[in-house]
């Protein structure tokens, strides 16, 4: 196999290429070129999809303009077949046909799928090599990950310059597989190791340091060629993937559904604020063992907990705080000498703005919801002093919230009489996507301020109401990015950049939302911030690293007040209690990933 004795026209290869080839599709030669064009000048490592033109072959003379204009592009030709996860309807002998003018067309590269070089005469494939082009033997399995060695040792004997394994993460574990097996490989330089799906992100950040010879990126959202890629300015903007290294620490938000969370984008811009080298990841899940154990395999140092896993994890931490025990969820886990400790910055998130705008001792405030986050927002508002008020649409389950808490319920039709200084949504209501009725009517919005927990889109219908009363408002931006704040400093031990992270958290969602451009002016963004988010007095640079059990307490950390109106973390000062049986693993060294 070449990887242990490099040619001299594989290492020139090599220095061609970077960490990253940007998948090129569309349905014509010339779409094809513009989409090209547009990325690379800051990603020239390419791959065209020829399989997804109607007639690729007559195609190719096309291409021969675009290598000569563009010389410092390195491009791989991929024109896989239907029959192995390709678009190429056409035979084999089409497809090497197609593969073989490649190189004449100025190609540097070829993919060719394990199934069809089996499938080809000897003759044939010495053939294609003999055009001078460079080789990749791939396998993509649509269905799991099983078996890598075994793929390998079926690649091997037809000496390809790369050897191309894509298997499909089902599990957060299965990163852990394709990891471990490119570490066992370390000494070939040429294996590119990728995970498809939703759970493969890991392997699409971390493979590369993990001994893949490179990975596969969008050329932007909606691009995709492959189940989960990643898009290339996310990859190399968002995870900064030519900054991960052995020392990298990797945290991650965990949970079912979380594609779509805002979560990576705030962490790792603050990560790349402060200097941080570490990476938050997306960690698809529901299954809290599949979390576990991929906690402690790579190791990850911190996860953000959302649903369905807040409740679930509690008996696996070694310690949490009383605040959080009661809540009986948490949604934030550190990783310290293996064993795992819990917090619920959810408390802070809405604690913290409200007190920002309110004594909140004696205020009266109606929260809406029982579930997790109306759990955080009762128990955390009546360890302020506060008088609480539930409205659920399940009577039972506020009842029940109520005694747990000392609050009170209040049945909808008696919310015309009464007064608050504070109404909080903590249910989905108005979320993107969700459909439920809203609870509210502007004859009940009797309060002198709106707090929508829901954060997508930038306004809710609650929102829109409080509005058209002329009520001041808290959107859910703020509580998003108070309590990931919290969490950066759970990790990091640093003060949070908030500005920055609600800048990039309310520039994601108009993205979203189709707004111009022009709307993100450093104006409006300015503004918005000054008023959502407080300033924090960043203490000095301590000399000594904290002990463990100063990490412990100074990670609990919450906003308080100063007698100027600022905020600053301080510690919570409750003694931490013990829970359940925590896992008691060693970490394992730190590990990698990667996919198409």
């Amino acid at each position: 196999m070449r990887s242990n004795v490099p040619t001299a026209a594989f290492q020139v290869l090599r220095s061609r290429i970077s960490k990253v080839c940007v998948a090129i599709i569309g349905t014509t030669p010339a779409e094809m070129i513009e989409k090209a064009t547009s990325v690379v000048k800051e990603t020239p490592f390419l791959e065209f999809r020829l399989d997804y033109l109607e007639k690729p072959l007559l195609a190719l003379p096309k291409f021969k303009q675009f290598f000569a204009d563009n010389t410092a592009v390195t491009a791989i030709a991929t024109c896989r077949r239907a029959a192995n996860g390709g678009k190429f309807t056409g035979s084999l002998a089409a497809e090497v046909e197609i593969l073989s003018k490649a190189s004449a067309t100025g190609f540097h590269l070829i993919d060719l799928e394990l199934e069809s070089a089996q499938a080809l005469k000897k003759a044939d494939l010495q053939k294609l090599r003999e055009t001078g082009v460079g080789l990749i033997i791939s396998h993509h399995d649509f269905a799991a990950t099983k078996d890598l060695d075994g793929i390998y040792d079926r690649i091997a004997p037809f000496a390809p310059d790369f050897v191309k394994i894509v298997p499909t993460a089902k599990a957060l574990v299965d990163n852990v597989t394709l990891i471990r097996f490119l570490e066992r490989m370390n000494d070939h330089t040429n294996i590119i190791g990728i995970c498809m799906g939703d759970a493969g992100v890991i392997s699409r950040v971390l493979g590369v340091r993990a001994g893949s010879a490179f990975t596969f990126a969008a050329s932007s959202l909606g691009e995709e060629t492959g189940p989960g890629q990643i898009a290339a300015r996310t990859l190399i903007e968002t995870y900064r993937i030519d900054n991960v290294d052995a020392a990298t620490k990797v945290y991650g938000v965990a949970g079912n559904p979380i594609r779509s969370s805002l979560s990576p984008i705030m962490m790792n811009t603050a990560f790349r604020r402060e200097t941080v080298n570490a990476v938050y990841l997306a960690l698809q899940t529901n299954k809290l063992s599949d979390l576990l154990r991929l906690v402690h395999e790579i190791p990850i140092q911190g996860v953000s907990i959302t649903m369905p896993l807040k409740q679930e994890i509690l008996p696996h931490l070694e310690q949490t705080d009383p605040l959080s025990a009661k809540i009986g969820a948490v949604n934030t886990i550190r990783m310290l000498d293996g064993k795992l400790y819990g917090f619920n910055t959810d408390v802070a998130g809405i604690v913290g703005p409200l007190e920002k705008r309110m004594s909140l001792r004696g205020a009266k405030i109606l929260v809406l919801g029982a579930g997790g986050a109306a759990r955080a927002a009762v128990f955390g508002l009546r360890d302020k002093g506060a008088e609480v008020f539930i409205l659920n649409r399940t009577p039972e389950t506020a009842q029940k919230l109520a005694r747990q808490s000392g609050s009170k319920t209040i049945k909808k039709d008696a919310l015309a009489k009464m007064s608050f200084d504070a109404i909080v949504n903590a249910t989905p209501v108005g979320m993107a996507g969700n459909k439920t009725a809203p609870l509210l009517e502007a004859k009940d919005l009797n309060t002198r301020l709106v707090f929508d927990l829901v954060y997508n889109p930038l306004e809710t219908p609650l929102i829109h109401l409080a509005r058209q009363k002329g009520i001041p408002i808290i959107t859910g931006i703020e509580m998003f990015v108070q309590q990931g704040a919290r969490q950066f400093e759970i990790f990091t031990g640093k003060p949070a950049p908030e500005e920055e992270m609600f800048r990039v958290v309310l520039h994601a969602l108009r993205q979203q939302a189709g707004a111009p451009a022009t709307d993100l002016s450093d104006h409006t963004l300015k503004a918005a911030a000054k008023v959502s988010t407080p300033h924090v007095d960043k203490p000095a640079p301590s000399k000594t690293p904290p002990t463990k059990s100063e990490a412990i307490r100074r990670v609990a950390t919450k906003p308080a007040t100063t007698k100027h109106g600022t905020t600053k973390p301080v510690a919570v000062k409750h003694p931490v209690t013990k829970s359940s049986k925590a896992p008691t693993k060693k970490a394992a060294k730190p590990a990698a990933g990667k996919r198409k």
